[in-house]
């Protein structure tokens, strides 16, 4: 049941991004240069952030929420700035899309996705905790997505 839901969770926000590129343009603001440059940008930090926590996992690597057995703990590079790089990069990317797209739907699609990174998350942190001991001591010190916002006590 756990593996299932982890793939289920993997699969929506798969969804949730595609839909973020092929979503009909809107109208709730210009796309303008601006609004095209701050896309831009925002999508390409974003990649780079996911990308960078990706690389830096290792051999702890999943897209599942559910950590690999003996897979060490990344506490240090990106990881040293906040506890989950790939979702905040996914979550950044989505934004990029998100102004691009200038749709209420947009946006809508923007925080379900935030919704399900957020969960998703917190059930990883719950098993990370029974995996490395000292994970509690990182969440303490290290943001969830954003630096020291997002806190362990």
């Amino acid at each position: 049941m756990k593996r299932a839901l982890a793939f289920a969770l993997v699969v929506v926000q798969i969804l949730l991004l595609a839909w973020l590129l092929v979503l009909p343009h809107g109208i709730l603001w210009p796309v303008n240069g601006f609004v095209i440059a701050t896309s831009v940008a925002l999508v390409a930090i974003g990649v780079t952030l996911a990308v960078q926590g990706s690389t830096s996992l290792g051999p702890a690597m999943t897209a599942s929420p559910i950590p690999r057995d003996n897979a060490p703990l990344a506490t240090t590079g990106v990881y040293g700035v906040v506890r989950n790089p790939i979702y905040t990069g996914l979550m950044t990317a989505g934004l990029g899309l998100t102004v691009i797209g200038s749709s209420a739907l947009h946006v809508v699609v923007w925080l379900a996705l935030i919704g399900l990174f957020s969960g998703k998350a917190r059930w990883e942190e719950r098993m990370l905790v029974i995996e490395h001991p000292d994970y509690s001591e990182y969440a303490a010190r290290v943001g969830r997505f954003l630096p020291g916002v997002g806190r362990i006590r």
